[in-house]
């Protein structure tokens, strides 16, 4: 994504007040040198996640490998939460959820349990050449000077030949889906007695000895789940003050590359961006991408169906490059709506823009019983997957260990 304008103010800021902004990639030092990967556990009970994402199937990997007890229980019919892909119209797979990695590549060997720096996986690095702004009216191409510093800013990676729900699916997920439990939305997680009792919306009940919360900060925000005795104000508190984004994800499919690398659109709240899906891929191709989020989003919503949501977006692009959107427009798209997931219900969260009294108060237990992972639980401050995965450890550790 091209946040060159973000990025750069907010390195102004680093040299002005010397603030902390090792997140993401420039968190490298933050990463664990082991995680609960790396230890065994004997834990004689009985331990129920709720949620079968990225953090979720981590945390029941740890849990697969020490022989404990333990189910998933899935709200939808599929794993991987915001990871998904699709190798429908294009001749790569495309991340219709998570894409860019967030982190240093050597991430990568930690999130499976792989010493040393060598990865496997085959990355892009997100150097763009070509970025642009679009305020509605006026498209203005950004210099190379900007593009450099963006990236040198923050260095960003993409996966070349697979995606997020591969890497997941293979290192992650594989040795735990027989333990998931689908189309079993949590509506009750009563823990007032000596056992955590689960209901689901369809009259199902569980008990388990501990329970890890793995669902989206927009489902916490919702209500949907229950929690008997209510949760403390100061942890309602940090839910509801979290920044958790609707929005949606899409695809198109042109004859030709008209467009550059990113444009970066200029919105009053969250986040509004075309950029080439295709960038650095090994393909014939040509799929340019649009993330939405915030407040923005609202108008598009407001078009009521997909097919109108395509043509604004079309239109849009015309404008800026006189019509050759419509004259290169393959009639091919996927639109991914987290924002409107019943079960999701947002798009992502960045923990560098909140409050860390906030961050921790999501992450402390209740009695030693209900635990949290998730995105904005990670402690690590990689975002995205990464920290996704790296909470999943992270809170499975203190569930065992506690």
């Amino acid at each position: 994504m091209n946040k060159t304008l973000i990025l750069l103010f907010l390195a102004s800021l680093c040299y002005i007040s010397c603030i902390d902004l090792k997140w993401a990639a420039r968190a490298e030092d933050e990463l664990p040198k082991q995680t609960a990967l790396d230890k065994t556990y004997n834990y004689p009970g009985k331990v129920i996640i709720i949620g079968a994402g990225a953090s979720g199937l981590a945390a029941a990997k740890v849990l697969e490998q020490n022989n404990i007890d333990y189910i998933i229980l899935e709200a939808t019919n599929r794993y991987g939460g915001r990871l998904k892909k699709d190798t429908t119209i294009a001749d790569f797979p495309i991340d219709i959820g998570a894409e860019w990695i967030h982190s240093a590549p050597v991430v990568l060997n930690i999130l499976k349990g792989k010493k040393g720096y060598y990865i496997d996986e085959e990355l892009i690095p997100y150097k763009l050449k070509s970025t642009a702004n679009w305020d509605g009216k006026k498209y203005t191409e950004n210099p190379t000077w900007e593009n450099n510093a963006m990236y040198s800013f923050m260095p960003e990676s993409k996966f070349k030949n697979s995606t997020w729900y591969d890497f997941v699916n293979k290192n992650i997920a594989q040795t735990v889906t027989h333990k998931i439990k689908y189309n079993s939305p949590v509506s009750e997680i009563d823990h007032l007695g000596d056992k955590i009792m689960i209901k689901t919306q369809h009259g199902q009940s569980y008990k388990a000895d501990k329970v890890l919360v793995t669902v989206s900060v927009g489902v916490l925000k919702s209500g949907l789940i229950k929690f008997t005795p209510e949760l403390d104000i100061k942890k309602k508190k940090a839910i509801k003050d979290i920044s958790f984004h609707p929005g949606f994800k899409v695809a198109l499919k042109f004859s030709e590359k008209f467009y550059p690398d990113a444009i970066n659109c200029k919105v009053k709240d969250g986040e509004k961006v075309f950029y080439d899906i295709a960038f650095g891929k090994d393909t014939k191709s040509n799929i340019l991408g649009f993330l939405c989020t915030g407040n923005v989003s609202q108008n598009y919503y407001a078009l009521i169906s997909e097919e109108k949501i395509i043509h604004a977006l079309i239109k849009e692009l015309d404008m800026m490059f006189d019509g050759k959107a419509s004259a290169s427009y393959a009639s091919e798209y996927l639109l991914e709506n987290w924002g409107k997931h019943k079960f999701t219900r947002g798009t992502w969260t960045q923990a560098m823009q909140e409050k860390g009294s906030h961050l921790e108060m999501l992450n402390q237990p209740i009695n030693n019983k209900i635990y949290f992972a998730g995105e904005i639980n990670d402690p690590y401050k990689q975002m995205g997957v990464p920290g996704a995965i790296l909470s999943g450890y992270y809170s499975v550790d203190k569930l065992l260990t506690n």
